[in-house]
């Protein structure tokens, strides 16, 4: 089978190839893709030459890990039907580049425990589930504090204000950046440097930048909790005896786990997680290098759909 994908041969190199796939098994569903969508932090990394060293890191590489598709063949071991619509978090099938991520293409195959069923009437928004599932983490560990600060009004931010908006809390979102301050849903959006308080309890920070966790722990009541929920190319420090008069807590939040995915899909179905509005940017497969670009250098994208359902 081929299928043709989003390629970086390099870096600040973006291109559409057929690329063969790999043979599917017992285990595995092909799924043909409907919509993808790009991560402006951890796909800019793969653009910009910046991502840190993981396995199965290196160029050529197919991007990707927000697909929406639906089911056209399925192994004999395997429980969905076609017909199915399923998210995939990405894909490593393709045969002349490495699958880092790997969901940017117009046929995937992928091992059946990778993909999650989706409602049918969710349509293109159901490539807001990683994102979205790894909100929930975020906010799934620890001691259970709520958000009242969240750094960052991209489409992360977003959802997680929304998910404490949803759970009765009023999170304060700082965004430095006009263009990305609209679209509020029950929470305030406002300039940091407007902000006069320093009595946070739990700061989220997805804003991605290393310079801000000494500004961040000023901001904290003793005992406090920073949650870095973002993902940081480069090391992170902070001016210890601020964040130890402060008796300061650290946690990183990873990546979601299978049952956040679970939990955002019952969420999602049950109509007590919006993912209208976040979706702000949509391009056909055709001009895919050029939706990339605009993904990473305008931003007025919260986040770029591609659509690969006149791929044939």
């Amino acid at each position: 089978m081929l299928s043709l994908a989003v390629v970086l041969p390099s870096a600040e190199r973006v291109e559409l190839r057929q690329l063969t796939l790999t043979e599917p098994g017992a285990e595995h569903v092909v799924v043909e893709v409907e919509w993808t969508s790009i991560s402006t932090g951890t796909e800019r990394l793969l653009w910009s030459g910046q991502m840190p060293p993981f396995p199965g890191m290196g160029y050529p590489l197919v991007p990707g890990y927000e697909a929406v598709g639906r089911v056209v063949g399925c192994g004999a071991n395997t429980k969905l039907a076609v017909g199915d619509r399923v998210f995939v978090p990405g894909a490593s099938c393709f045969v002349e580049a490495r699958g880092l991520f790997g969901g940017a293409a117009s046929r995937l195959v992928v091992p059946e425990g990778r993909v999650t069923r989706i409602d049918e009437g969710l349509g293109e928004k159901g490539v807001l589930f990683a994102l979205a599932a790894t909100a929930l983490h975020a906010l799934a560990g620890g001691d259970g504090r709520a958000p009242e600060l969240i750094v960052g009004h991209g489409v992360l931010g977003r959802v997680l204000a929304r998910l404490a908006v949803a759970q009765g809390h009023t999170p304060v979102v700082w965004e430095k950046d006009p263009q990305r301050s609209g679209g509020a849903q029950g929470y305030r959006v406002i300039d940091p440097s407007s902000d006069p308080r320093r009595d946070y309890r739990s700061i989220y920070d997805v804003s991605g930048d290393t310079a801000l966790l000494d500004t961040l722990l000023g901001r904290m009541v003793r005992g406090g909790e920073v949650v870095l929920a973002g993902f940081y190319p480069g090391r992170l420090s902070f001016d210890f005896p601020a964040a130890f008069m402060r008796e300061a807590r650290l946690r990183i939040a990873a990546e979601w786990q299978p049952e956040d995915m679970k939990a955002l899909a019952a969420l999602v179905s049950e109509g007590r997680l919006d993912l209208d509005g976040l979706i702000t940017h949509r391009m056909p497969f055709d001009r895919a290098p050029e939706a990339y670009v605009t993904a990473f250098t305008d931003p007025a994208c919260l986040k770029m759909l591609v659509d690969w359902r006149n791929c044939s």
